[in-house]
């Protein structure tokens, strides 16, 4: 099967069925483990579930070889009342990767067509309308006829090689990877670490925190729920427009739902936990905008998050999290060379953010760049143009080795290293075989236990309120939109793309001999492993200063009679 996530001139890729996958949904969306019994046909109750999308009621299971064949499968699963849908999974060409489709298309026509011409090619098409995005002119998730299964693909390129569409692909659903890997806070300042080992790796943010603290400024962080009863949450006027994008039922509850959603409160802890208890955020007098987002990369509701970030007042959009990367540590994964395009749908809910955020000045949009110590620029979202790309940085000045590189990097920020399975490769975050002096970034964590720590002093506090194990460039990524925050505090007039350069010349270029030579900077001093370099707080808050009070202010009014 043929996708077009661009224009009709841009690149395709291409999907094929599974030779021993399943997907399976069920009619009330359980699964369908729990919905069989000893008394059903043999071998339907068998295989391995490897992936459930939760969002879209399904899963996928691999069937064992020398049972029954996927078609035989297929079938006797059909024939059960309580399925829905059963076939085969379609995976990426190139990697192997399981992709699922909803029987949706996202289609956007030409802005000058008229909406009657619109609905009437929607029709003719055999579509249905189901939601009309606000971020975009003339734009439409439309539904196929239920049990039209792969034939959405060949409807979706048809309708895109009419002169009056300009985007139409289908809804496809892949795994939303988040980019982490599990009292120091040591990335904020220069710190003594468990009474011995002093780190100087840091952002400068203490010493920004003399001239901005992120006052009026709103951080929206998109992720799996944010606990807002957290203490570094719960502070009268820290949480603005809730949301919850992927559960209507709970569209202003963004709490974390599910076992093992722990990752949103961590991520909103770096950029901007209050710091009255036991962890400062970057920018701590920052607003905190918790959007929760369950669903599968690609979805609608991970577009609605941007509409919903840039329409309720957002300046700063987190983003931790991406398409699946590869194993960092083994070189051979065909997932390094996966290229995860950015869906259209999603991409014009950026650009409209981008274009509409802030009255206009536009939201800044931060991405993590990515754990798989591969090229980011294969990575749809991180390398989209308007998004700033994050990577990680280590105490030791160095990157952190699962830390993604490339062209489309902006800029580190201090997060955790880990060691490397094979020795010879690289012993440990330094060539002399020096440890790491921490366990990971030291941030909020689900309240009470329920979160990475489950209540231990080894793991953080005793209460199980913070952890000090968080990193990958899942806490790079807040760690840079914190230091946007600080900036649009002090100069708030400033359009994105002046936030970005602002943070780029910020920058201290670190660099490292494991890196060859110098870091590799340019000629415009970029560096592959580290973008402009590590993001400075205190110099970027300098230069915003020095940019309010060089721009003329408006004339005093004059006084009434």
């Amino acid at each position: 099967m043929e996708v077009k996530f661009g224009k009709k001139n841009e690149p395709s890729f291409f999907l094929e069925k599974s030779k021993d996958l399943i997907a399976v949904r069920t009619r009330d969306n359980q699964p369908i483990s729990t919905k069989l019994s000893a008394t059903m046909p043999a071998g339907i109750a068998s295989g391995e579930l490897v992936l459930q999308f939760p969002d879209a009621g399904l899963e996928v299971y691999r069937v064992p070889p020398g049972q029954q064949s996927v078609n035989t499968r297929k079938t006797s699963l059909r024939g059960l009342p309580e399925v829905r849908f059963a076939g085969s999974a379609l995976v990426d060409r190139l990697t192997g990767e399981p992709v699922i489709y909803t029987e949706n298309i996202f289609i956007k026509f030409i802005d000058s067509l008229d909406e009657q011409s619109c609905l009437a090619i929607l029709h003719a098409a055999g579509l249905t309308v189901k939601q009309r995005p606000a971020y975009a002119a003339n734009a439409y998730f439309a539904a196929a006829k239920e049990g039209s299964g792969t034939l959405v693909f060949q409807t979706a390129l048809d309708l895109l090689q009419r002169k009056e569409v300009e985007y139409c692909h289908p809804e496809l659903l892949r795994q939303r990877k988040r980019r982490a890997i599990h009292p120091n806070q040591w990335h904020l300042k220069k710190t003594t670490v468990s009474y011995q080992a002093e780190i100087d790796a840091s952002a400068n943010v203490e010493a920004a925190h003399r001239l901005s603290q992120g006052e009026g400024v709103v951080i929206a962080v998109i992720d799996d729920g944010v606990d807002i009863e957290h203490p570094e949450f719960a502070v009268p006027g820290k949480i603005v427009a809730p949301a919850d994008v992927s559960d209507p039922t709970a569209s202003t509850d963004p709490r974390p739902k599910q076992a093992g959603d722990n990752h949103g409160t961590a991520v909103a802890g770096v950029a901007c936990a209050s710091g009255r208890y036991g962890a400062s955020g970057v920018a701590p007098k920052a607003r905190l905008m918790p959007i929760r987002l369950a669903s599968d990369l690609g979805s609608m509701a991970e577009a609605f998050s941007f509409l919903w970030a840039a329409n309720q007042g957002a300046d700063v959009i987190c983003c931790s999290w991406g398409p699946s990367d590869g194993a960092w540590f083994d070189p051979a994964d065909p997932l390094h060379h996966q290229v995860a395009a950015l869906p259209a749908s999603t991409r014009l809910a950026m650009d409209y953010a981008v274009q509409q955020g802030r009255g206009g000045k536009g939201c800044v949009i931060f991405f993590a760049a990515g754990n798989g110590n591969e090229s980011v620029d294969n990575d749809g979202y991180a390398s989209y143009e308007k998004v700033t790309a994050v990577a990680a940085c280590n105490e030791y000045s160095r990157r952190s080795i699962y830390s993604d590189y490339g062209h489309a990097v902006w800029c580190a920020f201090p997060s955790a290293d880990i060691t490397h399975p094979d020795p010879s490769i690289r012993p440990e975050p330094e060539p002399d075989g020096r440890p790491p002096r921490s366990r990971g970034i030291w941030t909020s964590d689900r309240s009470g236990g329920a979160g990475y720590n489950s209540g231990s002093i080894d793991s953080g506090d005793q209460w199980g309120n913070y952890t000090d194990d968080f990193g990958g460039t899942s806490s790079a990524c807040p760690g840079a939109a914190g230091v946007a925050a600080l900036i649009l505090a002090a100069h708030p007039a400033l359009g994105w793309q002046e936030v970005r350069n602002i943070i780029a010349q910020s920058c201290d270029k670190i660099s490292h001999p494991g890196d060859g030579e110098g870091g590799q900077y340019d000629g415009k001093g970029h560096s592959r492993f580290y973008g402009y370099g590590r993001v400075n707080a205190e110099n970027a808050v300098l230069i915003a200063k020095r940019l309010a009070q060089a721009e003329p202010q408006p004339a005093p009014a004059l006084p009434v009679d």
